[in-house]
């Protein structure tokens, strides 16, 4: 019976460790950690990985009540947690290029309310809609995965991951965030912007004319032909940043 339990606790020690990592990624990366992939999914998803891990590697038995036990669960953890706020910023670029697309077609006050990201305008519900799309159609999850993988090979359970180089990869990978979500919106924003210069224009020349009445339905209008025209764009551009997250994921695990 002793031996048994002995067998038992050796297999938890196995598998705790790469379950911890592979747990906090699910837990908030924003792919993942959505409503609709459910907590039960998240779950069995963590379960799998964590058994074809245990199957084709080598894990250390660290008792989680030492000191080191304690110190490699926030390390776990923290690892875990880095990849997913990658992830995290990546969605946030996509829902500011929406709110800068509202904005200049005067929808800033027609929200929804989304579980993940709070209140935000329905343009960047469209935007996270098409950004999912895109993640999925591209491979993005399969690519995910193999990188959450690859992690355990490239910082094994036992090694330090926290270091200077890391913060200042973080810091610099938010700054981008407001880049990406420029160019998203960049097309649509500057075509509004020529059309206030010519409402401008309008209501200087004809000061009877009532700017609200002619200049917000004339911005609505523009703003959903040139959004429809400019889809194709902003799904490349998606595309693009997803390929600038998986290769930042990359740099951090390799550390280049």
């Amino acid at each position: 019976m002793n031996l048994e339990m002995l067998n038992l606790l050796d297999r938890f020690f196995a598998l705790i460790w790469p379950m911890l990592r592979i747990s906090a990624f699910l837990a908030f990366s924003s792919i993942f950690s959505v409503r609709a992939v459910s907590l039960r999914i998240r779950v069995s998803i963590s379960i799998v990985l964590t058994l074809f891990l245990s199957l084709h590697m080598d894990i250390p038995r660290i008792d989680p009540i030492t000191a080191e036990g304690l110190k490699e669960i926030v390390n776990q953890l923290f690892i875990g947690l880095v990849m997913a706020m990658i992830m995290q910023l990546a969605s946030s670029s996509i829902v500011v290029a929406g709110q800068a697309v509202s904005g200049s077609m005067g929808l800033s006050m027609a929200n929804m309310v989304d579980p993940s990201m709070g209140n935000v305008p329905v343009i960047s519900q469209l935007f996270t809609i098409l950004g999912t799309l895109v993640f999925l159609s591209i491979g993005g999850h399969l690519i995910v995965f193999g990188l959450l993988l690859e992690s355990f090979t490239l910082f094994p359970i036992g090694k330090d991951f926290m270091s200077q180089d890391l913060l200042g990869k973080i810091t610099a990978w938010g700054a981008l965030m407001f880049v990406s979500a420029l160019l998203i919106s960049l097309p649509v924003v500057i075509t509004l912007l020529f059309v206030n210069i010519g409402v401008g224009f309008i209501t200087r020349a004809a000061p009877s004319l009532n700017i609200f009445s002619v200049g917000l339905p004339a911005l609505l209008i523009a703003g959903f032909v040139v959004l429809w025209l400019s889809i194709p764009s902003v799904v490349q551009r998606i595309a693009w940043l997803w390929v600038q997250t998986f290769g930042q994921m990359r740099s951090i695990l390799t550390g280049g």
